[in-house]
């Protein structure tokens, strides 16, 4: 093997063991991320919707993400959002005119 070939084996080997040493240091963090789409998207739906008073459209377009939702779904009745993406499910609900809307605790999938 020459010695340009092995430079670049040897480089390669490092930053894979550096990307795998910064996955495991991190993978608390990382194992998280799937459900901050759907929280997110629920809680500011829910505060678009109900303390905002804003329009369907407008608050679909206002919470699009880079990563697609799987579904979000409105209960008039009870003022509640269901936002599915990546696997995880989040409601938020709305509270009160001085509260606005909060997460509700339990609802991820």
């Amino acid at each position: 093997m020459s010695t340009g070939k092995r430079a670049w084996v040897a480089l390669s080997l490092l930053l894979s063991l550096t990307a795998a040493t910064w996955l495991w240091h991190e993978r608390t963090q990382l194992l998280a991320f799937p459900d901050i789409l759907s929280a997110y998207s629920a809680k500011e739906y829910c505060s678009c919707r109900y303390v905002m008073q804003n329009s369907v459209e407008y608050c679909q377009s206002f919470i699009r993400q880079y990563l697609p939702l799987s579904s979000l779904s409105e209960d008039l009745g009870q003022r509640r959002i269901l936002a599915s993406g990546l696997g995880r499910s989040n409601t938020a609900a709305w509270v009160g005119p001085r509260q606005g809307c909060r997460l509700i605790p339990g609802s991820d999938g």
